[in-house]
């Protein structure tokens, strides 16, 4: 069933210049299962190319009918949902609910920015000069350069293409080669709802490579970047070089704080459960466990209960709720931050270690009473590992949950309406939920501040990082 990828440029399907492929791996069983073209630098340009004349004429079509071309795009992604979830879990590894529940939320976003592209409006300003009038226009900013991870195949891509096309923008995505076959069925299924040649174009290849190409090329004239903070950090300062918009949504370090008065049986399967979505392999997933003393121990035992219910295995396996990590880099990685969680004094109380020989599967993880001085309390996981320590105030547990220079997520659970509005006022955060986990819907903003970047994928903010502003003064004569 799985076929191996290729580029999309200028409206056709095509293998790359020299005809190199790269492997796909399946992470659930560690054999080839495809390969994907390998862009060339006569690729990228064909791609800047096309990207520059796809602009000029989806930037002159109406936005009601650009709207009509991204709900058919949404409706056919609805369609092909079964069909793209299996590829999804072969090259990613999630369980097939996971990977449809992605397709379909991609879709409900393509809707909302469909609708949100309508109401881009500019305004009308009173003129201080008789006979004068002054507009606010808003117009699209060109080609965009936009660059993806692999936790989230297409909902990292398709935050960025709806906002792009929604406001007028061409488009070259860069999407992972890990897994590269569900983004390419995402951008197919906006080819084959009739989206203009050229204004789409998907390229694969050396990550490196390809961004240090894009993003200074004039043509471009904005980026959009999801991935680590180094790398993030590189290309924010490659882009501000060159005069480029851009929004970068990066790494994070999740705290959550869990009061003393607490519902932690409802805090405890929620995190559970939502800590291990994806294999832990997510931005926002809660990472470190600010816990009041007080609950310390009750939460904790409640929590590897919560845990204790995955199923780990293979996605495409019935009754599998959590699949494998991503590659051996990963595996090796968890071991590393577990071992010298340990060795600096943590305890483990449950999980720890990799699964069998064949896939790249680890244990669900709960660390406890864990030192600063681990790498852990300072490194992102990205994997299903919880740590979990008391803290004596809240005055402590907000200055830990802020200790870090990150601010993309972070959660709170407390019945005391004082201190969900301190934590609310104090916690540096892009992101913060309270007593639920409600994040990541098209309607609300979705980036972080500090080190998590900067820029929203989410909400009617997300469309103005793709729209330039210009304004317009006229005297009647």
């Amino acid at each position: 069933m799985y076929q191996d990828v290729q580029l999309f440029i200028n409206g056709v399907w095509k293998a790359g210049a020299s005809a190199r492929t790269i492997d796909v791996v399946n992470p659930a069983t560690e054999e080839v299962i495809g390969r994907v073209a390998h862009a060339e630098r006569a690729d990228l340009d064909e791609a800047i190319d096309a990207a520059q004349k796809g602009f000029d004429v989806w930037k002159r079509m109406n936005a009601y009918e650009r709207a009509n071309i991204m709900r058919r795009a949404a409706n056919l992604l609805r369609e092909r949902a079964d069909v793209i979830a299996r590829l999804m879990t072969l090259e990613q590894g999630k369980p097939l609910a996971e990977a449809k529940g992605e397709a379909m939320s991609a879709a409900d976003l393509i809707d909302w920015f469909a609708d949100e592209g309508r109401r881009a409006y500019g305004r009308m300003v009173p003129s201080r000069i008789l006979g004068s009038y002054q507009l606010v226009m808003k117009e699209p900013v060109g080609p965009v350069a936009a660059f993806s991870p692999w936790n989230f195949p297409i909902n990292q891509v398709v935050r960025k293409l709806s906002a792009a096309l929604a406001a007028g923008c061409s488009i070259i995505v860069k999407a992972p080669e890990e897994t590269p076959a569900a983004p390419a069925a995402l951008i197919r299924a906006f080819a084959d709802a009739g989206v203009p040649r050229g204004v789409i174009n998907l390229v694969y290849g050396v990550p490196a490579e390809i961004s240090e190409y894009l993003v200074p090329h004039p043509a471009i004239r904005k980026i959009s970047f999801t991935g680590s903070t180094p790398v993030g950090k590189h290309l924010a300062e490659l882009a501000g070089r060159h005069m480029k918009k851009a929004t970068m949504e990066l790494g994070g370090h999740g705290p959550v704080l869990v009061c003393d008065d607490a519902d932690i049986d409802t805090a405890a399967a929620q995190l559970g459960a939502f800590k291990l979505r994806n294999a832990g392999q997510v931005c926002t997933s809660p990472t470190r466990f600010v816990v009041a003393r007080a609950v310390f121990e009750p939460f904790l035992d409640k929590l590897i209960t919560a845990m204790n219910k995955v199923r780990v295995g293979d996605g495409l396996e019935d009754g599998v709720t959590m699949g494998p990590l991503a590659n051996e880099r990963r595996v090796r990685a968890l071991q590393g931050l577990v071992d010298d969680a340990i060795s600096s004094g943590g305890e483990l109380r449950m999980g720890g270690k990799r699964i069998g020989e064949r896939g790249y599967f680890f244990e669900p993880t709960v660390l406890a009473n864990v030192p600063q001085s681990a790498r852990i309390m300072g490194e992102e996981p990205f994997g299903p590992i919880a740590v979990v320590n008391a803290f004596d105030s809240l005055d402590d547990m907000i200055a830990e949950a802020n200790r870090l220079p990150y601010g993309l997520c972070a959660f709170a659970y407390t019945r005391s309406a004082k201190q969900a509005h301190r934590i609310a006022a104090e916690v540096e955060t892009g992101m913060l939920t309270i007593n639920q986990i409600a994040i990541a819907f098209p309607e609300v903003p979705f980036g972080g501040v500090k080190d998590s970047g900067y820029g929203t994928e989410g909400g009617a903010e997300a469309i103005d990082a793709y729209l330039n502003l210009k304004y317009i003064s006229q005297l009647d004569i």
